[in-house]
């Protein structure tokens, strides 16, 4: 284990302890702030009850990372292809991330209903945003001297872009893409919370509501950790795909 490893690890445990500590020498009542302990603990009994919703939100996250993925990577390789489209798209990009969330999740139920759609729509909205812009970014930033070695080699636009363009900004895609999945548990969550029927925000909800603040942090944990887990899955599907940039740093 490395020592950032470590640090983080202790850093963590120290968090938690103060946490435990406080809860029991300031006696805070469990409907307040639970302790630490009680929140693992009612993450892994209550998991029958929570994972039907974790299952859902997670269905949500997964379809809205494909739909934004199916937005992003067009529409970013339409703009680097064609300036003129960037330069008239990019106020309407820019709007998108601008209007608060919790302003589209209402109009969203009202078109949609209380099913999955409205909260893939919503991931999908808050996640292709920055992965656009990091794959711009990425294709823009290529070397001028390789440009002009594949234009000398005859090579096309759309040649260039699948042998140069696209490898190059493979890094920043995967930057961007690791901001969105990260994020994608808000637009779900946040959808969840203005109507829904099942899901881990429809679930937090509820359990508010009864003032059962043990099980509202369980859903935070499950939450923190379905972020995690697609955090590192796409920085493990990032080292598969960059193998050059790997042998690079040996």
């Amino acid at each position: 284990m490395s020592r950032s490893n470590v640090f983080a690890f202790a850093l963590l445990l120290s968090a938690l302890g103060i946490w435990e500590a406080s809860c029991r020498i300031f006696a805070i009542p469990v409907f307040i702030l639970p302790p630490p302990v009680l929140v693992a603990q009612t993450a892994i009994v209550r998991s029958p009850l929570i994972f039907p919703h974790a299952f859902t939100t997670g269905m949500e996250i997964l379809c809205g990372i494909a739909l934004a993925l199916g937005v992003a990577i067009p529409l970013a390789m339409g703009m680097f292809a064609w300036p003129w489209l960037e330069k008239a798209l990019s106020p309407f990009l820019v709007t998108s991330q601008a209007i608060p969330v919790f302003a589209l999740a209402p109009l969203l139920v009202v078109w949609m209903g209380y099913g999955m759609e409205g909260k893939i729509l919503m991931a999908a909205i808050i996640i292709f945003f920055p992965i656009t812009v990091a794959l711009l970014e990425g294709f823009k930033s290529c070397d001028r001297e390789y440009r002009v070695l594949f234009r000398l080699m005859g090579a096309g636009f759309w040649q260039t872009m699948r042998l140069l363009y696209w490898p190059w900004a493979l890094p920043h895609f995967f930057a961007g893409l690791r901001v969105g999945v990260t994020v994608a548990t808000i637009g779900a969550v946040i959808g969840e919370w203005v109507g829904a029927q099942k899901g881990l925000g429809y679930l937090m909800i509820q359990a508010n509501a009864r003032l059962q603040v043990d099980l509202v942090f369980a859903v935070i944990l499950w939450l923190s950790l379905m972020g995690l887990s697609l955090w590192f899955f796409v920085g493990w599907l990032e080292t598969k795909s960059i193998h050059w940039k790997n042998s690079q740093t040996l």
